[in-house]
């Protein structure tokens, strides 16, 4: 059997379930941490799997890069090289190359780019992106597209989306079924609701294993996201995941949960920890300002994490202070775990029937401060 997601309950529009994979089952709504270069950066995989997350993002463009997709592949693939024995989703590289809009040329068959890291040049396609994620192993493979910049006229996200229906359509013929793998289309049209309703039915003639929104979280603003998402996820065929892509902050996951997303991934949690940020159930905190510098509370009272448990923010700030690695370290597990406490309460309350009693107690806390 392929990669499927298995629908457990629905309250209003948020969903829980089960994705079914080759290297286990995850539950839904799930926030995925983002290992780019095969790496959650800061963490072990031990550590990463004590937040309670079971699920990780690759990227191809990187790892093409650096070390190599044949080479990954070669020493067992990306699971054995990063001892991540969960699922693994990649992302396509789409988004990199519209990132790297100076050093890329963009054809109808692919994109030519010039590598940031050497300026060695390579050519990425529908075929060659399937290629990538098949030799590194990943369970659910994203099909490659062009992620449409944000502002865009009405004509130029028509024809950014069309070109990448007509890349997922290719990657779909290229993509070779697995038991426990699968295929994700991803919706674009930016901000346009006739152009997400065309983008989702030409995905669904193809047929994926499941949907991913894209071309959001690119600058339009959480208000504008929703509106976006209010039109877009109703489209989306009922019994398969769906994933949005590169979000986000805590509010954005809630207000995304509610509006019928199950998947998520994003690079602000360990960021933020390496900036010295933290995530919290009484809103956020900057552990770099100096009034932590005598505070002996923790960063979250209710938060088991290590960084929690056994240390202050007297103590994190310090370690910030004087530039050493365990700070961002220990922000960054906080930030991780804290994202998976998030995503479990959310499931649970949608379980229970109860989500916007639950959602609407989270958002009081964030407003109470400390």
């Amino acid at each position: 059997m392929t990669l499927h997601w298995r629908h457990e309950a629905s309250d209003g529009r948020a969903r829980a379930g089960v994705l079914h994979t080759a290297h286990g089952e995850v539950l839904t709504p799930v926030f995925m941490p983002v290992g780019t270069a095969g790496t959650v950066k800061g963490m072990t995989a031990d550590g990463v799997r004590s937040t309670g997350a079971r699920m990780v993002l690759g990227n191809t463009y990187h790892l093409m890069l650096r070390p190599g997709a044949e080479r990954v592949a070669r020493l067992g693939g990306l699971h054995a090289l990063m001892d991540w024995h969960g699922p693994i989703l990649t992302d396509s590289g789409g988004f990199q190359v519209m990132s790297l809009a100076a050093l890329r040329k963009m054809d109808e068959d692919g994109v030519t780019f010039r590598s940031h890291v050497d300026g060695s040049k390579h050519r990425l396609t529908p075929e060659r992106s399937i290629e990538i994620q098949h030799l590194l192993g990943a369970d659910v493979t994203m099909c490659f597209d062009e992620c449409t910049p944000f502002p865009a006229t009405e004509e130029e996200a028509a024809r950014s989306m069309r070109l990448s229906m007509r890349w997922a359509a290719r990657s779909r013929a290229a993509f070779a079924p697995r038991e426990g793998h699968g295929l994700f289309g991803i919706v674009q049209g930016s901000t346009f609701e006739a152009l997400r309703a065309e983008s989702v039915a030409a995905l669904a003639a193809i047929g994926f294993e499941g949907y991913a929104i894209g071309g959001l979280a690119v600058g339009e603003g959480q208000a504008e996201m929703f509106r976006v998402l209010d039109f877009t996820t109703p489209l989306l065929p009922q019994d398969k995941a769906r994933y949005l892509m590169g979000v986000g902050m805590p509010a954005d996951l809630l207000g995304a949960v509610r509006r019928g997303v199950d998947m998520f991934d994003c690079v602000i949690p360990t960021r933020s920890g390496r900036m010295g940020r933290a995530y919290t159930s009484r809103g956020n905190l900057n552990l770099r300002n100096a009034r932590h510098a005598d505070d002996a509370r923790p960063l979250d009272a209710d938060c088991p994490c290590p960084a929690c448990r056994r240390h202050s923010r007297a103590y994190i700030h310090h370690l910030l202070k004087c530039d050493e690695m365990l700070g961002p370290i220990l922000l960054t597990w906080h930030n991780i775990h804290y994202y998976q406490d998030l995503m479990g309460r959310m499931r649970a309350a949608i379980l229970q029937g109860r989500f916007e009693a639950e959602a609407a107690v989270i958002e009081a806390d964030w407003t109470k401060g400390e």
